[in-house]
């Protein structure tokens, strides 16, 4: 079963915000690499739980939106406390200290209250907040390894934000939430994932089984970009068909990640 689909209802993240849903004597981070893939993934829900709050505040995909913003939360926390028990230096563990303080803000604000236009704003520069802290403790942890394939982790890592922060552009567009550069956001995060897909693709460590799963992202890819709109207010079905499609190529990248944990472990 992949880390995205634990069974963990919303009710569950509901149940966890007084304390950390896991306790750090059962912290399961396997080695530095494993890290690195949890860390950056700390990133994509940043963008993933938004993405989730905002399609229920627009009533699309309800019953997936729930489940998809629940899930993200408990896993938020799950692996929060992982990454902060396995901390190997000061640096980093201050960084995990911080962003678990600043998850605690966002985390009320995304279940204190229902998804509403007017918290929208608010909500997205939260958000960007706590996937900045999660990039930083990432980009420590790469550093502290310091070998090529935990870079190669990290970018593919920063592949699922990428798609989660696109998808979570376009709700925030279709809801007309004022946000001045969220079709900008939109376009830099589409080149940059293009650019780390050939990057990977091109990577000496790459094995034939991940360059499978490079395949069939690139073909998600198509799907997903086709439903990303440009130039204009995305309407519900374009919103819709982001949502999906950017599940879908998440789980793709998920496993091109977890290959290259594995393989540099």
């Amino acid at each position: 079963m992949s880390a995205l689909q634990y069974p963990i209802s919303r009710r569950v993240a509901l149940m966890a915000l007084g304390s950390a849903a896991v306790p750090a004597a059962l912290a399961q981070v396997r080695d530095l690499n494993d890290a690195i893939n949890k860390a950056g993934r700390q990133r994509m829900l940043s963008q993933r739980m938004v993405k989730g709050w905002l399609a229920l505040g627009q009533g699309l995909q309800d019953t997936r939106a729930d489940k998809v913003l629940g899930d993200s939360m408990a896993l938020f926390d799950r692996q929060l406390v992982e990454l902060r028990a396995f901390a190997p230096t000061d640096a980093i563990r201050t960084t995990y200290d911080q962003l678990d303080t600043l998850w605690g803000t966002l985390k009320s604000a995304l279940v204190g209250a229902p998804a509403s236009l007017a918290a929208a704003p608010g909500l997205l520069a939260m958000d960007g907040k706590v996937l900045a802290l999660a990039h930083q403790g990432t980009q420590q942890l790469e550093q502290h390894g310091g070998k090529p394939v935990g870079h190669l982790v990290n970018i593919a890592g920063r592949q699922r934000m990428l798609s989660q922060r696109m998808a979570k552009f376009q709700l925030a567009m279709a809801w007309k939430v004022p946000q001045a550069d969220a079709a900008q956001q939109i376009d830099t995060a589409r080149s940059e994932f293009m650019v780390a897909l050939d990057k990977l693709a091109a990577a000496p460590e790459t094995t034939a089984i991940i360059q499978e799963q490079i395949v069939m992202a690139r073909q998600q890819w198509v799907f997903f970009d086709a439903a990303l709109v440009s130039g204009q207010t995305p309407d519900a079905r374009n919103a819709r068909n982001v949502f999906v499609a950017s599940e879908n190529i998440l789980q793709v990248m998920d496993r091109i990640t977890g290959l290259y944990a594995r393989a540099a472990g």
